[in-house]
């Protein structure tokens, strides 16, 4: 029986767990945990390809395509990428039949990128007992970037406290008499958005928080909710809604007459996910933030990292969503845990995959604005830790401003 010893932090209080038996699948000096051999990887994912927010599954589905373009080329030192993604409905009790699945009966070396906050959570525990890898995940909550308490976690894109800061500095630097209002949804990443936000407001929220407006995923519109926002005088409002209800946030507005700065999360900025289904002469004049280049913007015509990724799309994801921030970040996640693997060379162990993603020293990614680089450590779990406002031009996100991070 084979024990882990990766030790991430100082400090870290890490019991040491017996994992599976590796079967004897690499050559010698190489070395390979389950899930790995000399001629494989085994990749877990879970996805929302049903449900309510099945407008993320882009992001599978664009890594999947990225995953066979690598393996076109030879794969990662001799090994191709198997990644088995499920469909788990952004369901928390559903991941967790499915990534025990991917465990227990796939024999994964690790997971990546699963959707959702709530389902990253639901699985955590789980996860970091067996020493397993929850490597890159797909949600933003700060336990995701914990080295002492989940030291087999990494998230990848900036958590929702630092989104929601950022915002508060843009409102409190340009809009300081603002009544801000905050639609969001009533789950453990809506709450971080409601704590972040009160947080960087400082002593100004009382007076500056006119309305909080939460709605559950079930509910089939949040109508009310823009109602209660308009009733209440919000001119600034920060809409941190999941991209269905974002869409229709953004038309209710627009029947109601209602014009208020409004603020819109990351997660929900997609062009034909969200502002085309919310009319895009609604959406004209929102304003939001991004890591990444916008694919739709003229600036990055002749850029080499665009390139690349069209070159990609035109071979390997032909149908995909040119203007949809979620094919990006999937493509950039991709790129990220590729430049992972092959850092680990000939030892793809579940430790050394941990020790290499903690060592990331200045990587630039294709599709990152240009002045971001990706830093990480033992201490430090934070992949992308910055932003650059956007603004809606009716056709596509413009960026305005400098590099900002909270």
């Amino acid at each position: 029986m084979r024990k882990s010893s990766y030790k991430p932090a100082a400090g870290a209080a890490i019991i040491s767990l017996s994992l599976f038996a590796a079967a004897d699948l690499c050559a010698e000096g190489r070395k390979c945990d389950p899930g790995a051999s000399d001629v494989e990887i085994k990749v877990g994912q879970t996805m929302p390809y049903s449900g309510p927010v099945s407008a993320l599954s882009v992001i599978g589905k664009v890594q999947a395509a990225y995953f066979r373009m690598i393996d076109d080329g030879g794969g990662i030192n001799g090994r191709r990428i198997n990644l088995i993604s499920y469909d788990d409905a952004a369901t928390p009790a559903k991941t967790v039949e499915q990534v025990r699945k991917l465990v227990e009966r796939d024999e994964v070396l690790f997971t990546f990128q699963g959707v959702g906050n709530a389902s990253n959570i639901a699985v955590q525990k789980y996860l970091n007992d067996r020493h397993v890898p929850q490597l890159f995940a797909g949600g933003r909550a700060t336990r995701f970037e914990d080295p002492v308490g989940f030291p087999w976690t990494m998230g990848f894109a900036p958590n929702l406290r630092t989104e929601i800061r950022v915002y508060a500095r843009f409102i409190l630097d340009n809009y300081p008499n603002a009544r801000i209002g905050l639609l969001y949804q009533n789950d453990e990443s809506g709450k971080e958005y409601l704590a972040g936000l009160k947080d960087a407001l400082g002593a100004r929220a009382p007076d500056m928080l006119a309305s909080e407006a939460p709605y559950d995923a079930t509910d089939p519109t949040i109508d009310s909710q823009v109602v209660r926002l308009k009733a209440a005088a919000v001119d600034v409002l920060i809409d941190m809604a999941a991209p269905k209800f974002a869409a229709q946030a953004i038309r209710k507005a627009a029947e109601l007459g209602w014009q208020p700065l409004h603020l819109l999360g990351v997660g929900s900025s997609s062009i034909d996910a969200v502002l085309v289904p919310a009319g895009t002469e609604n959406a004209k004049g929102l304003i939001s933030a991004s890591s990444f280049k916008e694919a739709a913007d003229p600036t990055w015509a002749d850029d080499a990292g665009m390139k690349k990724w069209r070159a990609f799309m035109d071979s390997y994801y032909p149908d995909g969503d040119r203007k949809s921030l979620f094919t990006v970040y999937g493509y950039s996640a991709a790129e990220l845990l590729v430049h992972v693997l092959q850092q680990c060379g000939d030892d793809v162990s579940r430790d050394n995959i941990m020790r290499q993603a903690a060592s990331l020293k200045n990587v630039k990614l294709d599709l990152l604005l240009p002045g971001l680089a990706i830093n990480t450590s033992r201490t430090d779990y934070r992949v992308i830790k910055e932003f650059r406002m956007m603004r809606f031009s009716g056709e596509r996100w413009e960026p305005f401003g400098p590099i900002v991070a909270d």
